[in-house]
């Protein structure tokens, strides 16, 4: 079974049209909490972002936010909930994500949320990390994105090896099990890249392929 202590949300900035995926939020982050597991997420008190980072708090777990300077300008998303990096790009920002996390979860959310989740599985496929991902669907919301996945595997853009990589639930208690008890698989031929740490002071990761 996989030890998570750390796990970062991507979500809705926005709160959406359906209370239950502000009630799921609310409770994803209670889920957390009682399992002792920290938060790490976009920064700001927005949205479904503020649900899950303040149930978080209010459960006594520590809440990272990391955020780009950009959105702190005239306290566009509001105060983050917890201690705050913040970073200079949305790419620094979505490294460290990954380096500070040792699971990922999405809820609702639109193109932001969907970039967010989509390169965490697009790295992973390539063995930049190795660690879970899953979605929390509820009421459906994620129906069309997984059919979607499913159809690319029929057609052959999607290995069923990667598909793995995509894990999903109906409820947090679930898929938070989902996750600690995933093993990851990595393709014999992609698991041959070298990837490697950059030198720098503060040792971003260096995405840079080695051949």
């Amino acid at each position: 079974m996989r030890k998570i202590k750390k796990i970062c949300v991507f979500c809705g900035a926005n709160s959406g049209k359906d209370v239950a995926f502000v009630n799921a939020a609310f409770h994803l982050g209670e889920v957390l909490g009682k399992r002792k597991i920290d938060l790490v997420y976009g920064g700001g008190k927005l949205g479904l972002m503020g649900c899950v980072s303040t149930a978080v708090a209010q459960h006594e777990r520590q809440v990272l936010g990391i955020i780009p300077s950009a959105f702190t300008i005239n306290n566009l998303v509001g105060e983050t909930c917890g201690k705050e990096i913040k970073v200079a790009t949305m790419q620094e920002r979505l490294v460290m994500m990954m380096e500070l996390s040792d699971a990922f979860i999405a809820l609702q959310g639109g193109f932001g949320t969907l970039e967010e989740l989509f390169q965490m599985i697009s790295w992973a496929q390539l063995n930049i990390h190795n660690k879970p991902i899953g979605v929390l669907n509820i009421n459906g919301f994620f129906n069309g994105l997984l059919s979607f996945v499913d159809h690319a595997v029929k057609q052959e853009f999607i290995t069923p090896r990667a598909r793995k990589i995509l894990i999903s639930a109906t409820t947090a208690d679930e898929l938070v099990d989902k996750l600690q008890a995933f093993r990851f698989e990595p393709d014999p031929a992609l698991s041959k890249l070298k990837w490697s740490p950059s030198s720098s002071q503060k040792e971003k990761l260096d995405l840079t392929l080695r051949l």
